[in-house]
Formats: C-alpha cells, structure tokens, sequence
C-alpha cells in the first residue's frame, strides 16, 4: 500500500489534498455533495479515519456547513457521523425547498 501511495500519490499531491480537506467548506454544494467530498478527501487525513476519532470528525464536518444549516443542526451536537450527515441533508433540503416554495 505504501508502495503505491508513493508511486501514484507524491507527497506534494497528498499534501494538497490535506490542505484541501483543511479548507473544505459547503458553499453552494448540497450536503450531499459535500459529505462526498468530504469523505473522500479525509482519507488524505488518516486522523480523521479512527475511530477516536469520531467526535473530531462530526466537529470539522459541521464547521464547513453553510450557515442557514449549521445554524439548524448545531444545537443538537450530534457526535455520530452518519446521523450528523443524515440530519443535515434533511435541514439542507428543507432549507432549500421552503427557498423554492417562497421564490415561486
């Protein structure tokens, strides 16, 4: 494993991809969408990917979320990544059709 990581991801690449994952943010991506994202570029942070880990991971998680959806999420401190990227897909879902239901 080891061997490929060198061969395939240089330490400059992986080095990028932390930083990125440091800096990752929702923006205007849904939850889901950043929740891939976010999963996928954690493994560029082995930290992240313990167990131990897990309250660290539900914190960082939430401090990327857009606003309108931490505000929402964020006073049920949810630790149990699953469940945080489940109620927060919901908030940001609904966040997102009552906009609609308003514009129209």
């Amino acid at each position: 494993k080891r061997e490929f990581w060198v061969k395939y991801f240089p330490a400059d690449v992986r080095n990028r991809k932390v930083v990125e994952f440091l800096e990752l943010k929702q923006g205007n991506m849904t939850v889901a969408e950043y929740a891939a994202k976010f999963e996928s570029l954690s493994a560029f942070s082995p930290y992240y990917n313990t167990p131990e880990a897990e309250y660290d991971k539900c914190v960082k998680f939430e401090s990327g979320l857009r606003p309108d959806v931490k505000h929402m999420i964020g006073f049920f401190e949810i630790r149990d990544f699953p469940t945080l990227v489940n109620k927060s897909r919901i908030c940001d879902e609904d966040e997102r059709a009552k906009t609609n239901y308003y514009k129209a």
